[in-house]
């Protein structure tokens, strides 16, 4: 873990000095808002628009090796660039240009993920849109404990808001029907099972 968190951080510090926007997503972001759990790679939303990919993603490859099969033009045409960055951690860069993605740079902060170690992360709302969208059985491991650790504090109506429009783009509707069956669970009162009376002694 200690690999990935220096990783992230280095990375971090390449796209400050650039003034680029960005705010990392993925797996790290799981550890500040969900449950803890193994994550071999750094992902990073890094805000590019459309038609200036090629200056950053060129920037990029000057400072870190690309992974295979990942290639300059495949990077581009599918908007992520697979890199290897620090003790040959994966680095999965997305160029960012769509709205939600401008948003979801806007709306994120610092986490302190150790003593003087601040990452830039998504909040828990747009990650949660994130790992629904990615609609894996892992992604949904991943809802199910955001949702337990940050129950009280999730703005619901903002990811609906947020991911509907994405769901209707993909032409997936079962995951917005996934995702309520999801909240619905949660949402369950909890009960106490009072312990049974004790059974009187006969005499």
């Amino acid at each position: 873990m200690k690999a990935i968190l220096t990783t992230a951080s280095k990375l971090q510090d390449f796209l400050q000095k650039r003034d680029w926007k960005f705010c990392i997503i993925g797996g790290v972001a799981v550890l500040r808002w969900g449950e803890v759990r193994a994550t071999q790679d750094v992902d990073v939303t890094l805000l590019t628009g459309f038609g200036k990919e090629e200056a950053f993603v060129d920037e990029l490859l000057a400072n870190y090796p690309l992974r295979e099969p990942c290639t300059r033009e495949s990077a581009i045409a599918n908007r992520v660039v697979l890199l290897t960055g620090w003790e040959g951690t994966p680095m999965d860069v997305a160029l960012g240009a769509v709205d939600f993605e401008t948003r979801t740079i806007q709306r994120s902060t610092m986490w302190e993920a150790e003593e003087n170690l601040f990452l830039r992360t998504c909040c828990a709302e747009d990650l949660l849109v994130h790992k629904c969208f990615a609609n894996r059985d892992k992604d949904w491991a991943d809802v199910d404990g955001i949702l337990a650790r940050q129950w009280n504090k999730l703005d619901l109506k903002l990811v609906r808001k947020e991911l509907k429009p994405l769901v209707e783009l993909k032409e997936n509707p079962e995951i917005m029907a996934h995702l309520e069956k999801k909240i619905a669970h949660h949402n369950q009162p909890f009960t106490l099972i009072k312990p049974a009376a004790p059974r009187k002694k006969r005499k």
